[in-house]
């Protein structure tokens, strides 16, 4: 698809403020929200090998395992080069055990066909949830961060993310503390352009 240009997102922006007041402050505050204007550097494959990475560990260890799978991969992580790594490898880089099953069933979908990556930018959010979450330990959030941050998706509203909800619940103090279902519904005014909005929730975090 193509990029977003910068008046196009100021103008999703202006948007999200005017379905919801209480994003003003964090929408002038923060950086302009990159979803769909930054053309991602990495491949369809291993941008979803870095998503397990980072999964349920912090930022800083989630680079340095990275890394290491990274030099086990010598420099670079394609279908190929995961296929090529033995167990013990990966997990000697700091992959755990289903981390590990993961990126290689990953590899084998790639290699065999069942999932072709190339072919995902052309299909609609929930045929691409579909298909990732086919593969154990590959969930609907690790789907979700994909659709946005990856195939730049507009208008993904990521519920289940701990750190959307209490963003959302910072910039509406006062109010109970927000559920996924009730962020669903909440979500409606966005339409169209809830990834923009669940972007400015994680800077409110």
């Amino acid at each position: 698809m193509a990029r977003l240009t910068r008046n196009h997102m100021e103008q999703h922006c202006a948007e999200v403020v005017r379905a919801d007041r209480a994003f003003r402050g964090i929408v002038r505050a923060a950086d302009l929200c990159p979803i769909g204007r930054v053309r991602p550097k990495t491949s369809h494959f291993e941008s979803l090998v870095r998503a397990v990475t980072a999964q349920q560990v912090s930022t800083a260890a989630a680079r340095s395992i990275y890394a290491r799978v990274l030099d086990a991969c010598d420099g670079e992580v394609t279908p190929t080069s995961v296929a090529r790594c033995r167990v013990d490898e990966l997990r000697a880089a700091g992959l755990s055990a289903a981390k590990t099953r993961t990126v290689t069933a990953l590899a084998a979908a790639a290699t065999t066909g069942s999932i072709e990556f190339s072919a995902l930018a052309r299909k609609t959010d929930e045929a691409v949830i579909s298909e990732l979450t086919v593969i154990p330990g590959i969930g609907r959030w690790t789907a979700e961060m994909f659709l946005m941050f990856q195939l730049g998706r507009l208008d993904v509203w990521p519920v289940g993310d701990l750190g959307v909800r209490r963003g959302w619940d910072n910039m509406h103090a006062g109010q109970p503390p927000v559920t996924p279902a009730r962020l669903h519904e909440l979500g409606e005014p966005f339409s169209g352009r809830r990834s923009v909005a669940a972007w400015y929730c994680w800077r409110a975090a």
